[in-house]
């Protein structure tokens, strides 16, 4: 297991900025895909519920995360509760790995993210086959992959309003 390179001092996030991300989250998973690219297109709103879980845990845990599931389940038209389910599952396994997840870099986040994501997945897929008895197929579980692949770049796009600005006059 290996560290993060360093551990930098960022500021505090704003609230504004956090409820900016998860709109903006919401709204990419809307998006139209068809074909192969529904399959690979990783659930956003879980990536930055995930994201915001480990490193705000204060602001963002398990009821936020029931509430974007909620919404998630309306705006897919879902079965009432089943995102909802899946996300706060997924949220209390960051709460629970955020400080360990927190010390590591971010190409070993990488597997860590992909497993809850699958986990999450997983409990989505339960539920549709226990109320629907529908499977969605092995390529469901794709989105996950991508997402682990995705995180590193989130998490740097996160992190920027929280960079303190370095004065160029300064040594």
């Amino acid at each position: 297991m290996e560290l993060g390179p360093r551990q930098e001092i960022l500021l505090p996030v704003k609230p504004g900025f956090i409820a900016f991300s998860l709109f903006l989250g919401f709204l990419l998973n809307l998006l139209p895909f068809e074909g192969v690219f529904r399959w690979i297109f990783p659930d956003f709103v879980a990536m930055i519920l995930l994201y915001w879980c480990i490193h705000q845990p204060a602001k963002i845990g398990i009821g936020a995360a029931w509430v974007f599931g909620i919404l998630m389940d309306v705006a897919d038209g879902t079965l009432f509760g089943e995102h909802a389910l899946a996300y706060s599952v997924m949220a209390y396994i960051a709460l629970l790995l955020r400080r360990r997840m927190s010390m590591l870099s971010l190409d070993y986040q990488f597997t860590h993210v992909t497993v809850i994501l699958l986990i999450m997945q997983i409990v989505t897929v339960l539920i549709g086959l226990s109320a629907k008895g529908v499977f969605a197929g092995w390529t469901y579980f794709l989105g996950s992959i991508t997402a682990g692949f995705l995180w590193p770049v989130l998490a740097y796009l996160l992190k920027l309003p929280q960079r303190p600005k370095t004065d160029p006059g300064r040594i």
